[in-house]
């Protein structure tokens, strides 16, 4: 029987911390990041494929900035946000047929822009908290920020001042039906990329855009319960999730139950900005019927799925 998976790239595969993000660099660390997925593929799993987009974005708002001086219009948030699937999903599609090719492995690989709904009333949209951007102001920069932009800005671990965004919780994604189809006929389907196109639906069924970031954790595990998926795999920078992270006391975790991580949870174990999303994500999945989750590194995903490192959370 074959098993369905879910991968969740982060966008810090492809544009890694120091780097300037050249469309050279995001190519040349996108072919880098799929070795672990060419395997998986080639031992049966049919697959789909998300990734993030937190840096990616975030450049193309400074380019937004920028232009705006030069007199040029620019370009909403949800607008980049699709920009950010097309050539993301363009480098991730053509670097995987390329490997496919390379290892004599005959898949169809798509990409889909894919529209999810929010809630236009949901609490974020008043209280913005996703962090978007690589860039770190000062208080007297985020200041003129708020007032010339109006840009809402909050600091960040003590670094300074970054652009936050409302981040509304997905309730559903437009195309599932189709990635589906398409996943269960043996396609590798590319979808809801930085947490997919926000938009909500107004009182006469219509759509409408956005301006707002889908976190892409919360994103890629509804995706993974619309598509029926037994497995939903997180790949981060890191190869297990600890406790007590950075501390003396540390502890990388191989197992946890839902129920452990539900509690490690509410102990505020895991951060908001970084693994706390992650691990909220995998308690949805598990709670709505998901088999399993498995939290690791892109660098040892074939050891992940050996069992030779790794989280895993189960029921």
């Amino acid at each position: 029987m074959k098993k369905t998976a879910v991968l969740a790239l982060g966008g810090n595969a492809i544009i890694k911390a120091g780097e300037k993000g050249t469309i050279t660099q995001q190519f040349a660390n996108t072919r880098d990041s799929l070795g672990g997925i060419v395997e998986l593929i080639s031992q049966g799993y049919r697959l789909a494929i998300t990734h993030g987009n937190g840096p990616q974005v975030g450049n193309m708002l400074r380019q937004q900035e920028a232009g705006e001086k030069e007199g040029l219009a620019p370009l909403p948030l949800g607008v980049l946000n699709a920009a950010t699937e097309g050539t993301m999903g363009y480098m991730i599609e053509q670097s995987l047929q390329n490997k496919l090719h390379l290892h004599g492995i005959d898949k169809q690989v798509i990409t889909l822009i894919s529209q999810v709904v929010v809630d236009r009333n949901d609490p974020s949209m008043l209280n913005p908290t996703k962090y978007v951007g690589s860039t770190y102001y000062s208080a007297e920069q985020a200041e003129e920020l708020k007032k010339t932009l109006g840009w809402t800005m909050r600091e960040d671990s003590g670094k300074g001042f970054r652009r936050v965004v409302p981040s509304p919780l997905p309730q559903k994604i437009i195309p599932a039906d189709t990635i589906k189809e398409l996943v269960k006929r043996g396609e590798i389907v590319i979808a809801v990329g930085g947490g997919g196109i926000p938009i909500y639906v107004e009182d006469d069924g219509t759509y409408e855009g956005v301006d707002a970031v889908i976190d892409k954790d919360f994103a890629s595990a509804l995706l993974a319960i619309n598509i029926e998926a037994d497995l939903f795999v997180i790949l981060t920078g890191v190869d297990k999730v600890a406790v007590d992270y950075g501390k003396e006391s540390q502890r990388d975790l191989d197992l946890m139950t839902v129920a452990e991580a539900k509690r490690y949870y509410e102990e505020k174990q895991f951060p908001a900005g970084s693994m706390g999303p992650k691990i909220k994500a995998a308690i949805d999945f598990i709670e709505r019927g998901g088999k399993e989750v498995l939290i690791t590194s892109i660098d040892r995903i074939v050891e992940a799925f050996a069992g030779k490192t790794g989280t895993r959370i189960v029921p």
